[in-house]
């Protein structure tokens, strides 16, 4: 979401959500013969060679230890998606300030130095200066203006200024996501299809739609429940790139809004934020607490494990660092990735 997929997923969700399985029952033991009713045994009989010794179990593999990160950043309201500003050098974060189903005119967008410090809480904030902003998640840049996800409107604001500069609604979405730029001015946008229940969960609304703004209005792409509540969106080499958050999988959308190349993400579901770095991808998942890296068709892995709640994550092309916002921990952790 990203928003809060286990913590909201660009959307966002309290926690990840556990898989349920039943243990297998004990195998039943062949009753013991008594004395009075075992056979006599035979003479001349000749013994059974001694059992060979068992095998020794196999080795348990060792935990990914998290690894530390190089800055860190605290003191925010529901951190749902962090972008690289890379003509200004600086990291903008979207907070949704509360319930992410609610328009309460309440979030706000939040600028980070890459040297750690906060250099403005409430950069862009909900009720001030004409400002209309409910439940921020993903965001992209173009030709100088700030393209921001908010519940059902894609908001624009000045990326030198941060005033508004207009806004388009989606009719029939629910939760408006992530937001991706094509190099050619088009921005493509997520609705995830689901609204958060009160202890976390997604809550199905079959609105699972990816949208394509181009000229200031939008239309659908692709608006299907196979979608599998898409989550985050990257442009790519490769195209639009999905992941979803109602199933373990990452696929490309053609321009006809087919589903292609879709891949499994083994190390775990519940997927928010996408970021591309080179020919690889990096997915957040709740389900596997961790940011994962691969490649449509390949096999992911993960890359950076014990993350908390971490949702749209962003990517500092100038020194090779990985943004990542923990929503339900109110931080954003920096790694550079090995």
């Amino acid at each position: 979401m990203a928003r809060f997929p286990g913590t909201f997923t660009s959307v966002v969700v309290a926690a990840a959500m556990a898989s349920c399985g039943g243990e297998a029952p004990p195998r039943a033991l062949a009753p013991a013969a008594s004395a009075s009713s075992a056979a006599p045994a035979a003479t001349n009989s000749v013994e059974s060679p001694p059992a060979a010794p068992s095998a020794p179990a196999a080795p348990t593999p060792p935990r990914l230890a998290a690894p530390s990160p190089v800055a860190k950043y605290t003191g925010f309201a529901k951190p749902e998606s962090v972008l690289y500003d890379a003509e200004n050098d600086r990291y903008l974060v979207s907070n949704v300030n509360g319930n992410p189903n609610d328009k309460d005119n309440n979030g706000f967008i939040s600028v980070l130095s890459p040297d750690g410090q906060v250099t403005n809480l409430k950069w862009i904030e909900g009720g001030k200066d004409k400002v209309k902003l409910d439940a921020p998640t993903g965001s992209a840049i173009v030709k100088g203006v700030l393209y921001v996800a908010d519940l059902v409107t894609v908001r624009m604001f000045d990326l030198r200024t941060g005033a508004p500069r207009g806004e388009i609604a989606i009719p029939g979405a629910t939760l408006l996501n992530d937001v991706a730029a094509a190099p050619d001015g088009k921005v493509y946008v997520s609705d995830s299809g689901f609204t958060i229940g009160a202890t976390g969960n997604l809550e199905a609304t079959s609105s699972d739609a990816v949208y394509v703004i181009e000229k200031g209005k939008a239309k659908l792409l692709a608006k299907t429940t196979d979608l599998h509540m898409p989550n985050g969106i990257a442009w790519t080499g490769e195209g639009l790139v999905v992941c979803s958050s109602g199933a373990p999988e990452v696929f490309r959308l053609d321009e006809k809004g087919a589903k292609q190349d879709v891949t499994t993400t083994a190390p775990g579901g519940r997927l928010d934020g996408l970021v591309p770095v080179g020919d690889l991808l990096l997915v957040t998942s709740h389900e596997a607490s961790a940011v994962l890296r691969g490649k449509l068709g390949g096999i992911f892995e993960i890359a950076i494990p014990e993350q908390k709640t971490p949702t749209d994550i962003g990517y500092d092309t100038k020194r090779g660092r990985v943004l990542v916002p923990h929503v339900m921990a109110d931080e954003v952790d920096v790694y550079e990735l090995k």
